[in-house]
This record gives C-alpha cells, structure tokens and sequence, in this order.
C-alpha cells in the first residue's frame, strides 16, 4: 500500500498557529480574562531631563473607580542595585528603574501609576494629575552629542570589535580614485502591531503569573524575580503569542514592571499596556552617521576601506551594535580600519531592531560601494564581484558556506540585471525615471544553547515543547515540521508548545537563531523518544525487528521500518503497548559544538543575500515608487519554504520603510519625539509594495548549525534600503547619502 508523502524539513505548509491567529482566538498579554483585575495607566514625564518636585494627585483620586496612584513616593520597596536589574542583553551602564526616585533622564519616562477599576477611569485620572518638575539642560540633538562621542570601556554582549589590515590611510591616499562622505540613517521606531502590555494574576498566596510581550518569557522571569525577590515556583511568565516585536522585546519594558509592582503593592491582578503613543517611550534603532573612505585602483579593485560609525545611546547605558565590521568582512581588500564609537542623548537607551548593525552598517556602506562602482565605471554588480572575498576578509577565517556567487547569479538573472542601461536618468518611462540598483546583505548565522521536550503517548499523539518564543516569526510550525521530520508523524498529531518559562529553557527570541537552536533541541529530543520506541519494539513477541539497531530503522507513518526491509513495520502503539508504557518523555539541550558542528567552530557563520530594486521617480515631483525587488538569499537549509519566504518579505517590507519612510523626528527645544503616531511615523502599507520575488539559493552547510539552519529573521532587511538608494541614483542622478530618502532630498 502507497504511504502518503512524508511532510517534514523542507515541506511548504501553512502555519499551524494561523487559524488561531485570523479567528481572533489567539489570545496576547493584554487580552487574558483574569477576575478582579485592575487597569494601570502610566503617566509620562513632560521634560527630559531634570526632577519631580511634588506630584499633584488628588483631582485623579477623586475619580470613581480610582484605587490608587504609585509614584516613586509611595511604592513599595524594589531592588537597589545595578545588577538586580540586569537583563538578557547585559548592556553596560547603570539599567533604567521605572518609579525609583525623582530622576527624570528622558521625556515620557513614566513617573506615575494610576490604578482604577476601569481602564477609561484611569485614564481620565491620569489627566487630572498636576507634576511639578525642576528642570535642567538636556540634549536629543545627535549632531551636537558627536563633539562627545567616545568609545565605551565596557563591551556589551556580542559586540564584535573591527580588526584592521595593511595601511587603509596611506593606501587610501595613494587610490587614484577615491569616494568619501558621511552616510546617514534616521532614529526608528519598532513599532509591531500589538502594543506592550502586561497581565498579572495575583493568586492569593504571594504567587503571581505573569502574561507579557516579550520575546522571552525566562528573560523577564529571572527580571521580574531579580528586582522583586520572587522564588521560582512563585512567579511564572507567558507569552504563548507575541505581535510583532522587531527587538524591542529583547529587554522587559516598564510596563511589565509597573504591572508586578502594582499587584504586589495591592494584592490584585493588574493589568498595564501602552497605548500606541507610549510606544516611542522605550527601545528604538538608534541613529548613526557612518564616514566611509573607498580608494579603488582603475580597474575598479578596492585598495582601502576607512570605516567610521557613530550610534546614539542614551545617558545612562552604552548600547552598541556591530556597525562597521560588514564591509571589512564581505570585501577582498588588502587595507582597511574601522573605528566605532557611541555618542549620548537624553533619551532611552537605543535597542536592537531587525538585523542590529547590519541592517544600518551594511546598508550605508553598499551606498558608498555603489558610488565608488561608478566612480570606476565598471557596473555595480561586476564591481562586486572584483571584489568578491570567498573568506571572511577581516577576520581571514573561512565560512562554513557563502553561496553569495549563486545568489548574485540567480538574482540577476531573475531580475534581468544584463539588460540594465549603465548611465543614469538613462532608462524612463512617460514622465517617470527608470532606475535599477543592487547590494549585497550579510548577517550572523548564530545558535545559542536550548532545551527541549517531547511526549509521545500511546494514541501517537506527539508534544514538544521549548520555552522559545513565536514572534511571528514561525516557531511553533518550526518546531512541528523538525518533529513531524524526526518521528515520521503528520502535523496534524503533533502539538508544539512554547512561551512559558516553566518549560526546557530556551534563550531570548531574536538574531535569527531562534529556528536554529529550538529546532535543533526539539530533534534531539525527538531522536531520544525514537530511542526508547525502538527499545519499547524489542519488547514484542518474535522481535519483529530482529534486535535491529537505531541507525537500522527511519520512523514513518507512526511506525518504526527497516530501511532494508520496508514492509516490516512496528507501529508505535503496539511498541508502547508491549512494553507497558502508556507515554514516553524525553528532553535534551542543543549546544554548539555537538554532531559536525565542530568542523565550523574556528570558521565564520553568515547569511548572505543578492538584493536587486528598480525604482520610478517621478521626474517633477520626486515621488518614489519601488516596483521591483528580487532578493536572493542563501541562508542555508530551509525548513519552511512557505513561511521563510514570508520572513524575507517582511524583511524587504521593512527596507522600503528603512529607505523611503521611517524616521521618529525629535523638538529638541522639548526634547521629546515629534511624530509619536501612525499618522506621522510612516511605514510601507499596501499600496507602497509591488512585485517581490525571493529566491533561496542551495546552499547545504552541516557545520553551521545541527540542522544546516542558518535564520532568515534579519537577512531580509540587510541591504534592501542600499538597493532602493542605489536605483533612486540610477534613475534620478542625484545621490542621497542619508536615509530615509524623502521626495524634498531628491528635489533639493
């Protein structure tokens, strides 16, 4: 009898969370019916720098269905220390502690708490309350913060310092052609769909259970039980479905903490969530202005790259993201240096966003790589391939795959790059202006330690779980798909459970690892119920698979088969059945250097991507509109094609915005952000996006990762915003050298 075709790795299937997500059944942390429950609404700084002198709250504890307002007067006691309030990302620097004292270090820093009975009586309270302040000098303006700029003593976690080669000044004095200038990206605003929000279950007893947007539930558990002295089995943290986060998740956000402070001062379930405004009060991509020097012999072969960033961060913690290694890393040139430094404003500490570093340090660069192609008059994409380094050119290490070739290859090729016109405003269309650009994207292929569990029982009902999170990304059909593949069992019979921190421990959800390292967990942990199944099958009378050893037998249809005998199948209740066992539980942890793993340990581990754009422009009125994009990718095994082909168009999506729209604009006479809506922070919508193609390039690679997964959550966006910026030139020539790139710039 013919089996049905075995769904696994590499099987197109929708997503096993989609029903739940259109149906509106999925529910988020701000949604969970909990009884009792009082609403919190945060009241924001007006100022940005300076102290509350007195807090006027009476006209607001007037209000019917106020219950109480919590300032940094009356709360409860909290941790003290700098390290209490640590979290996953361990950014140097002294973290920010909501309601501690009368500190105000940016605008709409939360200074109060009004709890009531209805979410609309504490908002209206919250109006009525009258802050004094003392105010003091501040400074949001970046170019004016860059007379301070320095290099932070302490290095934070994963920051990658540059590595220079050879003499990049006198190589870049000596190129007869040379392109220099500053390269510019606007602050942005993550801004995902669902707002940040909590939900706290107070049960009576001093435990709590906690519902959060986060992009890791352990994370804030270990926060939360940091900064509030709660033990283990008395605090639990959910975050089953997650709208969006970009990495403004990475870290717990105020209103977690103001939600557990409030329910723990007055003993009841509290809920706490921003309203869309409030959502410019926390993380953002920082800005950055990148001074790239390119000096090319004639032939178009770089001779030297000078490379020098600067990102904002805040007073008080110095993030830093890996900026200026990119273009040392992808390019062959025998002299180059780096410098990276940060400079501080008066406003929250800036966070890692999709693709942190890259999607700003990759981009501005390609920009100056695509200037320096026609400075050489060779074509951009040929330029590239002049200088095209098989290795990681900084770190002189090979990669453990880098399929870039293919992906320029197959990218052009679909994009039908040979047939581009070479001068610019040379190609139009009635009044628009034609124009076609490409870059080259790179990211970290990364893999962190993860646990995971799986649960077999008797009816061939299949359980794994991981304590990961699905940020829209994919995970719970990730983790279905790698069981379906190991156990041999239908989706359907298969439940993935994740967002808990009382399951196997998983990291923080973010750097594209998250396929990877929860994939790799639940395998292991799947291969290890195989294990006992096939132990379970020595148990049937006459061994009707002859004492056969693991690697004698494949698991499919819910039976165990003799590769060499595929008619002798033991199905796997009678296996469980025989020996007595009504379920099998196993967990296991994924951590790097395990299976061939260890052949890649000394080499680089990147993702890389082809990006082509076409742009029309208007020639009158500078409007811009992208086409056109093919993006080719080679990030190694695909599990999903389906869903990792909505990743990269989510990446693309968010590179158009990168290129033609996102910027959070600051009055720094008041210090605070300007266009803190949707009506003014403009993102692509519908009628911005055209025709994306993505092609995945093969690109097999068993050393990067157990599963030959490399993650697609960032690539997507790396470089995309350099192609849109390299067409507009194609079409327009006029060069922008400061993203997003607005109809005023290209007019000006």
């Amino acid at each position: 009898m013919a089996t049905a075709a075995k769904i696994g790795i590499g099987s197109a299937i929708n997503r096993v969370d989609g029903v739940e997500k259109v149906t509106g059944s999925a529910r988020y942390a701000g949604e969970h019916p909990v009884e009792n429950l009082l609403y919190g609404y945060i009241v924001e700084a007006a100022i940005a720098k300076g102290r509350v002198l007195s807090v006027d709250e009476d006209a607001a504890r007037a209000v019917p269905g106020v219950v109480e307002v919590i300032t940094h007067l009356n709360r409860p006691h909290v941790a003290w220390t700098d390290h209490s309030y640590q979290d996953e990302m361990k950014i140097p620097g002294s973290p920010f502690r909501p309601l501690y004292d009368d500190r105000i270090q940016f605008s709409q820093q939360p200074i109060a708490l009004v709890l009531a009975e209805t979410f609309e009586a504490a908002r209206y309270a919250a109006s009525l309350i009258e802050i004094a302040y003392e105010t003091e000098a501040h400074n949001t303006d970046f170019d004016v913060a860059l007379d301070e700029k320095y290099v932070p003593k302490k290095k934070r976690s994963g920051y990658v310092p540059p590595k220079d080669r050879g003499d990049a000044a006198q190589a870049f004095a000596d190129a007869p052609l040379k392109v220099a200038g500053d390269y510019r990206l606007a602050p942005e605003h993550h801004n995902p769909m669902e707002m940040f929000g909590s939900t706290v279950e107070w049960h009576g007893d001093g435990s709590i259970t906690v519902w959060d947007k986060t992009q890791g539930s352990q994370g804030v558990h270990a926060y939360l039980a940091s900064v509030f002295g709660f033990s283990k089995k008395k605090l639990r943290v959910l975050n089953p479905y997650v709208g969006g986060a970009f990495g403004s998740g990475l870290r717990p956000q105020h209103q977690v903490f103001l939600a557990v402070l409030a329910a723990k001062m007055l003993e009841r379930s509290v809920r706490v969530t921003m309203t869309r405004q409030q959502m410019f009060s926390h993380a953002y991509r920082p800005q950055a202005v990148q001074s790239i020097a390119l000096g090319a012999d004639r032939t178009g072969k770089l001779t030297a790259i000078r490379n020098a960033a600067t990102t904002s961060t805040s007073r008080y913690e110095d993030n830093m993201e890996n900026v200026v290694t990119w273009g040392l890393m992808n390019y062959d040139c025998p002299n180059a240096d780096a410098e990276y430094t940060v400079a501080q404003i008066d406003t929250p500490t800036s966070a890692d966003m999709r693709a942190p570093g890259a999607a700003t340090g990759m981009t501005l660069f390609e920009i100056a790589i695509d200037e320096m192609a026609y400075a050489a008059k060779v074509d951009p994409l040929e330029f590239r391939l002049i200088n095209y380094s098989p290795i990681d050119a900084m770190n002189g290490t090979p990669y453990t795959s880098k399929a870039l070739r293919e992906a320029f290859r197959e990218g052009a090729e679909a994009f039908k790059w040979s047939e581009r016109s070479a001068e610019p405003r040379s190609m139009r269309e009635g009044s628009e202006l034609i124009g076609w650009g490409c870059a080259t994207g790179m990211w970290d292929a990364q893999f962190s330690k993860t646990s995971a569990s799986a649960k077999l029982t008797a009816n061939g009902h299949l359980e794994v779980a991981c304590a990961t999170s699905d940020i829209g990304t994919g995970s719970y059909t990730v983790m279905t798909l790698v069981a379906a593949d190991t156990l041999g069992l239908p989706p359907e019979q298969i439940t993935a459970k994740l967002g808990d921190s009382d399951l196997p421990t998983a990291p923080v959800e973010g750097g594209s690892w998250g396929a990877a390292s929860s994939g790799a967990a639940v395998q292991l942990a799947c291969q290890a119920v195989g294990k006992k199944l096939l132990k379970a099958a020595g148990k049937i009378a006459g061994e009707p698979l002859g004492g056969a050893k693991i690697e004698d037998v494949l698991f499919e249809d819910g039976c165990i088969v003799l590769k060499d005998t595929p008619t002798v199948r033991v199905p796997f209740g009678d296996a469980m059945r025989a020996a007595d066992l009504t379920e099998i539980e196993e967990e296991a942890t994924a951590a790097p250097g395990f299976g061939d793993m260890w052949k890649g340990l000394h080499k680089s581990k990147n993702t890389h991507s082809a990006i082509f754009a076409e742009v029309r422009v208007d020639e009158e009125l500078g409007v811009v509109r992208v086409t056109r994009i093919v993006d080719a990718v080679a990030a190694g095994r695909i599990i999903n094609p389906k869903t990792a082909r909505s990743q990269i168009l989510g990446g693309v999506v968010m590179g158009i915005g990168m290129a033609l729209h996102e910027e959070t604009f600051s009055d720094h006479r008041l210090g605070r952000w300007m266009n803190h809506n949707f009506g003014e922070y403009h993102v692509p919508v519908h009628a911005d996006i055209h025709d994306i193609q993505v092609i995945f390039v093969d690109e097999p690679d068993p050393e990067v990762t157990p599963l030959g997964v490399k993650g697609l959550g960032e690539i997507g966006i790396v470089g995309t915003a350099a192609a849109i910026a390299n067409a507009i030139y194609h079409a327009t020539g006029k060069r922008v050298r400061s993203l997003p790139i607005t109809i005023d710039k290209i007019l000006e």
